[in-house]
């Protein structure tokens, strides 16, 4: 099912103030994931800080990290816009994604606790809830959350802040696969499997898994990305 930004997808940043810096982040981050704004459109200053309710200087420091994490480009002239990823990055990003993710299955399936097991099938379960009928937002955070604990599972510090490097990159594809006609279900069935070989133990299964996951996610988006830049060269 085709994910939607609905009006309950709120960006109010909540004031804690040892967290707020932070919180005007995540909530520009989000709001770009789930397409408020699309590749290549700008973020003007204004509507961020009507969106997140904070004040020009929050939202600069916001958006100098976005920039960082390659998430936002700032143009000379135009000012900051949504960084838009080709194919070929794509496919790039994938492959790292797929040998990493692959490593930290294995890794759990080895390593990981009953709680962090148990944890773990909750976050699918949750996933189950939350895809078919929940918004663009919640269902990011469904699957952010299941991966968070396969990380945590895999107890590999080095191999977590690498994947954290790409984080945005592949929160965004994450983002566009998702949106696919039907990738839903099928996500859930792999991640499904991918499960059964966590619960097994069986580290091998487990790495054979999370490779199949990504790669059949790769298709998804990199042909979305190849059909859009068709569509905008056609127009």
């Amino acid at each position: 099912m085709t994910a939607h930004v609905e009006p309950q997808d709120d960006f109010k940043v909540q004031r804690v103030a040892s967290v707020l810096r932070h919180s005007v982040t995540e909530n520009i981050r989000n709001a770009i994931l789930v397409g408020r704004f699309r590749p290549g459109e700008r973020l003007p200053e204004r509507d961020l800080c009507e969106m997140t309710g904070v004040s020009r200087t929050l939202v600069r420091e916001a958006l100098r990290q976005l920039e960082s994490e390659g998430l936002i480009l700032v143009i000379p002239h135009r000012g900051p816009v949504v960084a838009r990823l080709s194919p070929e990055q794509a496919r790039g990003i994938y492959q790292v994604r797929e040998e990493l993710e692959g490593l930290a299955c294995e890794l759990f399936a080895e390593h990981a606790t009953q709680a962090q097991l148990t944890a773990l099938r909750k976050a699918l379960e949750a996933m189950k809830r939350t895809l078919p009928r929940g918004t663009a937002l919640q269902q990011l955070a469904a699957k952010n959350a299941f991966y968070q604990q396969l990380l945590d599972g895999a107890g590999n510090e080095a191999l977590t802040n690498s994947l954290h490097l790409l984080n945005s990159r592949v929160m965004l594809l994450r983002s566009t696969s998702i949106q696919a006609p039907g990738r839903s279900k099928h996500s859930i069935a792999e991640l499904t499997e991918l499960l059964q070989a966590l619960e097994a133990r069986d580290g091998k299964a487990a790495r054979a898994a999370a490779r199949r996951h990504v790669r059949n996610a790769a298709d998804v988006a990199i042909k979305i990305l190849q059909e859009s830049l068709q569509s905008e060269s056609a127009d």
